[in-house]
């Protein structure tokens, strides 16, 4: 199995800027995320960003990077124009690893990868875990997935989906889950094949996508296949925020 891991990483952020250069235990995030990759099967690590200062700090650790547009709409462009610089061929597999996640355990890449490769009809493939509370489910923020038994996705919604029509009373959060049936959050770490990239960007946004801002959503509007798996691990949260930064410096502090 050969597959590259792409890490986009932006400077802008309207959180936290410049949080792929935020310090944790001596090294800017990024050399993390990219640490992390190098602990998966990849046969190539590819950092895209836009900003200069990402590409110098990149370069200090030995890491490749490609410079890319600043003008991109969404990370899935990038990686297009990622795939076409570097002369990807159409076949090829992308796993896209957020540049905010430094804990990001290398068995999900690595899992990600392989069933992409195990199911050749899916032109994506991503992860999910099962949601237990219903906080979580009626959250969102928090992405909900459905599949079929093969794994490949049917939706993905902010909504809590599918609605339990007979336990539930229009608009009220439930104090339990139905037991009948899995409910499921969606991880967002993608692998993708070359062609569905090239694609994509040729594609424009779908209503669903729009309406339920969620970019996935545009490729199962234009018929592209989704496979979707249960984590090998739990993932741990990304850093979106000051208090999510702090919260993963001490975790590494811990470990020095």
């Amino acid at each position: 199995m050969s597959f590259s891991v792409v890490i986009p990483a932006r400077y802008a952020s309207t959180r936290l800027p410049g949080k792929p250069l935020a310090d944790i235990a001596g090294k800017p995030m990024i050399q993390h995320v990219y640490d992390r990759a190098s602990e998966s099967g990849a046969s190539r690590i590819v950092v895209a960003t836009d900003d200069e200062r990402i590409r110098a700090a990149c370069a200090d650790f030995g890491a490749e990077v490609v410079m890319t547009s600043p003008d991109h709409a969404s990370g899935t462009d990038r990686l297009e124009e990622v795939a076409r610089t570097l002369g990807f061929a159409e076949d090829h597999c992308i796993v896209n690893v957020q540049g905010d996640e430094p804990l990001l355990p290398a068995a999900l890449i690595d899992q990600v990868a392989a069933n992409l490769v195990q199911h050749p009809d899916a032109s994506i493939a991503t992860l999910c875990e099962a949601i237990l509370e219903p906080d979580a489910l009626f959250n969102p923020n928090v992405v909900k997935v459905v599949f079929d038994h093969r794994g490949m996705a049917h939706y993905f919604s902010r909504a809590p989906i599918p609605w339990a029509r007979d336990e539930w009373s229009a608009g009220a959060v439930p104090d339990r889950l139905p037991t009948s049936i899995g409910y499921y959050r969606h991880i967002g770490i993608y692998g993708y094949r070359v062609k569905l990239l090239q694609d994509f960007v040729t594609w424009a946004p779908a209503p669903i996508e729009v309406t339920e801002s969620l970019e996935q959503l545009r490729a199962l509007f234009n018929g592209a296949r989704i496979h979707v798996s249960q984590a090998c691990q739990q993932p741990p949260a990304g850093v979106d925020t000051e208090a999510d930064l702090e919260r993963v410096r001490r975790l590494f502090a811990k470990d020095l």
